[in-house]
Formats: C-alpha cells, sequence, structure tokens
C-alpha cells in the first residue's frame, strides 16, 4: 500500500499570495501564448535564441508597430478576481503606500521569483533573452498596457515622486554590464524589508537589528514613573491618532528622560501595539557601515509602518551637534511623512529643524519629586520584604535626585551586596546608600576626581566654632527639602537654591579633609573639579567644560569640590587687551552657573582677597580655617597615631605642640615620616625620629631650624 503524503496547511496569511500568483500565472499563461506569434515559430526550438538575431527577427522588428505591447492580452479582472487579497498582507499594503492595482502587479511581478525559481525562466523566455531571469519595466507595460499610449502613461509610475519609488517598495536597478540603460531595461527589484513582510517572515530587517528591537505588547504594564495625569492624556492622544490614522509625534524631554522607555513601552501596551525602539547612538555609529543615515531612518520608518507599530526614537540628543547638522534634519525630514506614532526622548528642549516643520508635542520628564522617589522606594523595600524607618526613607528621597530606573537598580544593587555577606541578608541603610551613590557621577569622570573620603567628626580638629559653623552648613543640606518645598521658600526664589560654601584658610589647616567629612557625614560623593582638564588656553573651551560639570553634577547628587578655587574665581579686572575680556567673560560665566546651580559645591582657597566678591554674595557661607593654636596642635599631635602605632617613652607631644608652630598638615607629614625612620631602625617612634622628620618638615618650608 502506497502511503499518501498530506499537503502542509498554508497559512493564512499567505493563501491571498498563492491566489494573487495563480492570477499571475493566467497572465503569463496568455504572455506566453502571445510570445508565440511575435518571436515566430522557430523561437522555441532555436536553441541560440536571444543571443543573435537573424536578418527574419530584424524584418520582424521593423514592421511593428512603436511601443505596441506585444505580449498584451484581454484579462479577465472580475470583481472577484480583484478581491481575492482583501485583508491579506497584499491589501495592507496597498493601503499602507496608496498603490495602484497596477503597482501591485509590479509588486507581484518582482515577487514571484522570490517564491518560486520558474518564474525566472519565464521571464527571460518573455522578454527573449536567457540572461534576462528577473523582470523588466519594458516586460511589466507589455504585460499590464493594453496600447502604446497606455505605457507611456504608466511610465510614471516608475518616476521618484511615484508611492513605489518613493517610498522604496520597488528599486529600479540596472544591469552592471550596460551602464546608462534607459528605464525600459531596469529590473524590477522588490525591498528585502517588503519581501520578508509579504511572505509573513519573523523578525526584524537584518538591517535594523543593530540599531532597534521590536517589543511586543504584554499587556499589563510596569507601574510607569510619571505623574498618572500625563499618562492618561498620553494614552488618550495616542488611541486617538491611531484610530483616525494620523500622525502622532511626542517629545520626551528633561533629566529623566531615561524613564521615556518605560512609558514608551506602557503606552504601546496600553494601545495593544508593539514597539519599535531605536537608539539613535547606534543609528549614528553605524551609518558608514549601512549606508547614508536616510536610508536607514526610511528603513526604520517603513518597518513601522508595516508592522503597524509605535515608532520610539531613543536618545535625540546624540544627532545633534554643530559638526554634522544635517544629521538630525535628515532624520526629522523622513519623520515628517511617518503617517503613525512616533515617539522621542531626550534631555534638552525640542528644537524645530529639518525643511518640514513637525508638530511635536513637548512632554517634560523632571527627576521625580520627593513624594515620587519615596514611594519608589517603599514599593521595592516592600517587595523585597525589607524595613525601613520613616525617618531613614525620607533621607535616602531627599538625599538622592533619582529616577524610577536608577532607584530599581539600586536597590537591586544592594540586595547583592546584602546576599554576599551571606544567606538573604536584607540590605542595610549604608548598602542603600552605597548603591545610591553608584548610579551618579558616571559623567562627572573625565573632568574630576573621585575623593575617597574616610575621615570622621572625630578625626579632624577644629576650633568650636568652625565645627559650628560645618555641622550648620550639614545642616543646611539635610533640610533643604523641607524649607524649600514644605515651607514654600521653593516658590521665593528662581535661582540660588543650591548650597554653596567657602573654606578659606592657609595651607594644610583642614579645608579638604571637611570636606570630606562633610560628604561622608552626608552620604554623598566628593568629586574634586581637576583645573587641568576644566581650563583651556582656547576661547570658549573652559566654558564648554564647566558646562559640562554642572550639568554632569545636576544629576550626580554629590558635592563639588573647587580647589584652589582663586584659580577659576578670580577678580575681574579692568579690560586693557582681549585677553582680559575674555578672561572676565569666564568669570562672569562662573558666576551665572554658580547662581543656577541647585546642587552642592565647596570652594577651597588660601587666598580669600583674590576671590572676586560677587561670588561671595552667591556663598551660603564662609568657614575661616586659622592657623592652628597652641591647644589645636595638642589635639592634632594627640590625635594623628593610628592605634597600631607605638611611641617610645621619650616622646613629649605636648611639647612638639608647645615648640612647632605647624598646620595639621605638616603635622601628619612629620608624624608619617617619622613612623619611616622608626621602621627602618626596627623601634618604636622616638623623640629623636620626631626631631629629624621636624627638620626635614622645616627644610620643605624653605625655613632652618636651629638646635
Amino acid at each position: 500500500m502506497v502511503a499518501v503524503l498530506e499537503r502542509p496547511a498554508v497559512s493564512a496569511q499567505l493563501e491571498p499570495l498563492l491566489r494573487a500568483l495563480q492570477r499571475l500565472d493566467s497572465l503569463l499563461g496568455r504572455a506566453v501564448e502571445t510570445a508565440t506569434d511575435v518571436y515566430g515559430p522557430e523561437a522555441a526550438t532555436d536553441p541560440h535564441r536571444g543571443l543573435h538575431i537573424s536578418p527574419s527577427e530584424v524584418q520582424r522588428l521593423l514592421d511593428r508597430e512603436p511601443g505596441k505591447p506585444v505580449l498584451w492580452r484581454e484579462r479577465d479582472d472580475s470583481p472577484e478576481t480583484e478581491q481575492a487579497w482583501e485583508g491579506s498582507r497584499l491589501a495592507s499594503l496597498q493601503g499602507i503606500f496608496g498603490l495602484s492595482p497596477f503597482d501591485m502587479d509590479l509588486v507581484l511581478l518582482a515577487l514571484a521569483p522570490e517564491i518560486d525559481l520558474r518564474y525566472e525562466r519565464l521571464y527571460a523566455y518573455l522578454q527573449d533573452d536567457v540572461t534576462r531571469k528577473r523582470p523588466t519595466v519594458d516586460l511589466a507595460l507589455n504585460l499590464l498596457c493594453s496600447s502604446a499610449a497606455v505605457k507611456l502613461t504608466r511610465r510614471r509610475r516608475f518616476a521618484p515622486e511615484a508611492p513605489l519609488i518613493r517610498h522604496r517598495v520597488l528599486r529600479l536597478s540596472a544591469d552592471p554590464h550596460q551602464p546608462g540603460a534607459p528605464l525600459l531595461a531596469r529590473y524590477l527589484e522588490l525591498d528585502e524589508q517588503i519581501v520578508r513582510f509579504l511572505l509573513a517572515e519573523p523578525g526584524l530587517d537584518p538591517r535594523l537589528a543593530p540599531v532597534c528591537e521590536r517589543i511586543e505588547p504584554a499587556g499589563a504594564s510596569e507601574r510607569i514613573p510619571i505623574e498618572k495625569e500625563v499618562t492618561r492624556r498620553l494614552h488618550r492622544l495616542v488611541s486617538s491618532a491611531r484610530r483616525d490614522r494620523r500622525a502622532l509625534r511626542v517629545y520626551f524631554h528633561g533629566p529623566c528622560c531615561a524613564a521615556a522607555r518605560k512609558v514608551a513601552e506602557a503606552v504601546a501596551a496600553e494601545t495593544t501595539a508593539p514597539l519599535l525602539a531605536a537608539d539613535c547612538s547606534r543609528l549614528d555609529t553605524t551609518e558608514a557601515e549601512l549606508g547614508k543615515l536616510g536610508e536607514l531612518a526610511e528603513i526604520l520608518v517603513r518597518e513601522a509602518r508595516l508592522g503597524a507599530a509605535v515608532l520610539y526614537l531613543e536618545d535625540v540628543d546624540a544627532l545633534r551637534g554643530a559638526e554634522r547638522p544635517a544629521r538630525l534634519e535628515r532624520l526629522l525630514d523622513i519623520l515628517s511623512e511617518h503617517r503613525g506614532v512616533a515617539l522621542l526622548s531626550g534631555t534638552r528642549p525640542w528644537t524645530a529643524s529639518g525643511r518640514v516643520p513637525l508638530d511635536v508635542v513637548c512632554v517634560p520628564l523632571p527627576v521625580p519629586a520627593f513624594a515620587q522617589r519615596r514611594a519608589c522606594w517603599s514599593h521595592h523595600l516592600a517587595e523585597a520584604d525589607g524595613e525601613l524607618n520613616a525617618r531613614d526613607l525620607d533621607t535616602l528621597a531627599s538625599r538622592f535626585r533619582l529616577t524610577a530606573g536608577q532607584i530599581a537598580a539600586a536597590f537591586g544593587a544592594a540586595g547583592e551586596q546584602a546576599r554576599w555577606r551571606g544567606g538573604r541578608a536584607r540590605p542595610t541603610l549604608d548598602d542603600l546608600f552605597a548603591a545610591a551613590r553608584d548610579q551618579t557621577g558616571q559623567n562627572l569622570a573625565p573632568l574630576t576626581q573621585k575623593v575617597r573620603t574616610i575621615h570622621t567628626w572625630d578625626d579632624i580638629v577644629l576650633s568650636e566654632d568652625v565645627a559650628a559653623q560645618l555641622r550648620e552648613l550639614c545642616q543646611r543640606i539635610v533640610h533643604r527639602r523641607r524649607v524649600l518645598s514644605e515651607w514654600g521658600f521653593d516658590g521665593k526664589l528662581s535661582q540660588g537654591k543650591g548650597v554653596a560654601a567657602l573654606f578659606a584658610g592657609p595651607s594644610g589647616t583642614g579645608k579638604t579633609m571637611a570636606a570630606g567629612v562633610l560628604a561622608r557625614e552626608l552620604g554623598l560623593d566628593l568629586y574634586r573639579i581637576d583645573l587641568a582638564a576644566v581650563v583651556s588656553k582656547y576661547i570658549g573651551e573652559t566654558e564648554k567644560n564647566l558646562d559640562r560639570i554642572f550639568i554632569a553634577a545636576e544629576s550626580a547628587n554629590a558635592i563639588l569640590f573647587f580647589d584652589e578655587a582663586d584659580a577659576l574665581f578670580g577678580k575681574r579686572s579692568e579690560v586693557r587687551d582681549s585677553h582680559d575680556r575674555y578672561a572676565n567673560i569666564e568669570i562672569a560665566y562662573l558666576l551665572q552657573k554658580m547662581e543656577d546651580y541647585d546642587g552642592v559645591a565647596i570652594l577651597a582657597t588660601n587666598l580669600r582677597q583674590n576671590l572676586d566678591e560677587a561670588f561671595v554674595r552667591r556663598l551660603a557661607c564662609i568657614v575661616a580655617f586659622p592657623f592652628p593654636d597652641e591647644e589645636l596642635r595638642r589635639r592634632i599631635w594627640h590625635r594623628i597615631w593610628p592605634r597600631e602605632a607605638r611611641l617610645a617613652d621619650d616622646v613629649d607631644l605636648d611639647s612638639l605642640a608647645h615648640r612647632f608652630k605647624l598646620t595639621g598638615g605638616n603635622i601628619k607629614n612629620i608624624a608619617l615620616a617619622s613612623a619611616f625612620l622608626a621602621a627602618e631602625d626596627g623601634d618604636a617612634v622616638s623623640a629623636e625620629h620626631l626631631l629629624h622628620a621636624t627638620r626635614r618638615e622645616y627644610q620643605k618650608m624653605g625655613k632652618v631650624l636651629t638646635d
């Protein structure tokens, strides 16, 4: 008994396509019958047909009417035949790009060899040339046009502004062996993206894979990290635009633009549409590999149209810049032709660009307010079954101005750190503080140096008044939210909401150490400004570097430390030449940035008198670090030694404090140098070691220490 193989079920999406190909077969069958009459009976038997031209063939060509479609025969295009692909991908393609029935016939002619190679042989026979296996414009016109006049009219469907060509659905490729070939000799070639769409092949176009991803709607979306009213409006706008099939462009901007990705995913999910998310920074870097940026953008927009997806362009700022301004303009020109929903995100406000202005709905995404940040921390704690008292939760939310995504990442990192300690330990407040600090500050690295903060209040020796000023400064930072937000001072101040302090005093009196103590007490990172990287001899570069620092510091949740601040914040001088004028411009720019800066900045200088008075007005407080008196020196001498260090019996620290007038920095150097001398002798630190180290320290200062 012979087994009968069951024919596999054809996908419902492909059945209309197969029916359309059957219609094409009928058309080609009639054309083959006509070709026998046109090319002569010997055409079917001549093995060299198409490779040479006989005299009889020349005569037939001369006798033919100019422009006559030689392969035309009457067609049976009944309504049932025309409606064969309704509801299919062919119908979708026709509707999306506004294609005519003639255009769809061209699409079928070009698509057929992608499904069955027998069409190549048929096309070669009908074109009377074995090398022409793909349909040409001439073959299409001969098959689909009833007269020479119709042929001339239908040539317009191959013009650059015609839908097939303008949307790059179809390309007219020339034979490389026939440069300068006329339009009729060009081949019809479907774009790879169109072929994949019509054949219902899964996945993204390979040209888009490096720069974007397709996210299918996931039903219930995650909690969106923006206000509910904004979410409601977005949902209404997107739903209305998709229902009415009109264009909508929404631009998310602000320091919290990283949250725009989750917003876009949630909006797409609520409208049951897939999201096509593209990273503009990667779009730009792959331009050299994938051709012109415009071509790749066209493929991206077309992918969104074919898949009925919400288009999301992330990090539009990556395409901005004075060096190559045409990049963003070209992208926006292509986007202006997109009749669907497009979401964009960036940190900068929207500026009109491109030849065709876009109607853009701008949605600011600022850093979440304190209440939102607190609720986010509380949400993650509840999910992890963690515990944190209300005061610590307030401290976390107020101290670190993080986005919802950063809070989630920080909580995850803190949890991993807790598990590293053993078992299923819950993250502590220190874990959460450390993880929150790690979420920010990366953008400050190129122009700053992160200072390791190891000292506490017990390590620093200060007078009572100086210590009180430092604690008051710390309290000012701790209670900023309450005073500005809850007590209403935020509405009274347009500028000057940051905290800027000046530490002034001789070198070695503890200014840097005090900044570190403050940072450690507040749980914040301390970044020292690298003057060598900031100050530039080129006009305008210093201002650009400072702008980068202040922008990065806004979201870094860190303390900026300007050491040797008089180098940047010096007094403005009388303008005698261009150098003075530009130096004054730098100082004026710094004054503006300090006024606008909303974070914490500490300036340290040995020469307070060199600072411009305009800076002094903008400071929250000025802390003077005086040269230490004998009592302070005594306390420094006693506290400088680690517990593990051994001192000989002949060491009299009180006598050292009385005899040598030194700063804390000098005393630290002497203690360390004497320890190395003692290590060489293999004994405890003795008075002789200390006196020898003191003499060396005086030599460094250019002073002579007598016996």
